[in-house]
């Protein structure tokens, strides 16, 4: 198999490339090292089958040679990247998703579009079934990316049906895990570079709004499954067991040997009251459920954390 995944060099894309080069693949990673970097893939640059390539995906697109699969994860994902280059999560979103859909159909090769629990919006139906339409508002300050990642869906569906090209969507829930950003927004990892560097962990609202955290290697065996199959979807890929944030927070602080004090600030504009997959699809489909513990994930995730802010002198002087 020869694949490509674009937004390679991100958090989720760069275990992606590693899972395919497990299973004997050649990988072409693209990525504009807009909110991904080099870093993060560095440790496969030696590897003949392994290929990285500094692109815009909503420029000009050109993959010599055969393709197989092509994943499409390029894109911002938290809100402080978003929120700050809104055009360009538009652009990737949209004339993006035209460019790697085209890319597939000249290639004959598969197509697993990346969206998100995002599309759902704050939603009315609880918990989410792929059936479920959403309450987005399409003029919000998020509305860039969930705006984003519905118009992707819509034009994947649209080449499914009017081009023949072999597609699937997964719709993929909070995840997390090492190599993602300490100071990237999400909360996960505000709150471990928080409670391991004595700062106040932030909790917005009341802290009872609530999400479902999938560690990284459960979400990326849902989406190689997706990605082996000829499900179209939409499937939901997440982990069904719904926490409180600050039921988060208090866990992060407390694995993490934290004294940081737990503080209330502002909740963003709409910001999702809650958060939980129906996996049944998932299982039924594709024979993917979540097994990691988030005890367990989020360990691993400190302990990852713990030497990146050491490794940046982060913890030079923290009481933590």
């Amino acid at each position: 198999m020869r694949a490509l995944v674009t937004g390679g060099a991100g958090f989720l894309g760069s275990y992606l490339c590693e899972r395919l080069l497990e299973a004997g693949a050649e990988v072409v990673c693209m990525d504009n090292f807009l909110t991904g970097g080099p870093r993060n893939v560095e440790h496969l640059l030696d590897r003949p089958e392994f290929r990285l390539v500094e692109s815009d995906l909503a420029g000009y697109v050109h993959v010599p040679g055969r393709l197989d699969l092509v994943l499409h994860f390029a894109s911002a994902a938290s809100p402080v990247d978003y929120l700050r280059y809104p055009i360009e999560t538009l652009r990737v979103g949209s004339v993006g998703t035209l460019h790697a859909l085209g890319l597939a159909r000249e290639k004959a090769a598969r197509f697993v579009l990346a969206s998100t629990s995002e599309v759902y919006g704050d939603p009315l139906e609880h918990p989410q079934k792929e059936t479920y339409w959403g309450n987005v508002n399409p003029v919000g300050p998020r509305s860039v990316y969930d705006e984003a990642k519905r118009f992707a869906e819509s034009l994947t569906t649209a080449y499914r049906h009017s081009r023949g090209t072999d597609t699937g969507i997964v719709r993929i829930f909070n995840t997390y895990g090492p190599r993602m950003r300490p100071f990237d927004g999400r909360a996960i990892p505000t709150f471990i570079r928080q409670a391991l560097t004595g700062e106040p962990i932030t909790v917005t609202g009341d802290g009872s709004q609530t999400r479902s955290i999938c560690y990284v290697d459960d979400t990326v065996s849902g989406i190689m499954a997706m990605a082996e199959s000829d499900f179209a979807g939409p499937v939901n890929i997440g982990n069904p067991d719904e926490v409180t944030m600050l039921e988060l927070a208090t866990t992060i602080k407390e694995l993490s040997g934290s004294s940081s004090p737990i503080e209330f600030v502002e909740r963003p504009a709409d910001d999702p009251k809650v958060r939980r997959p129906d996996t049944t699809l998932a299982a039924e489909r594709l024979g993917w459920r979540a097994r990691v513990p988030a005890a367990e994930g989020l360990a691993r995730t400190i302990g990852w954390f713990t030497e990146e802010l050491h490794r940046h002198g982060h913890l030079d002087h923290a009481d933590a």
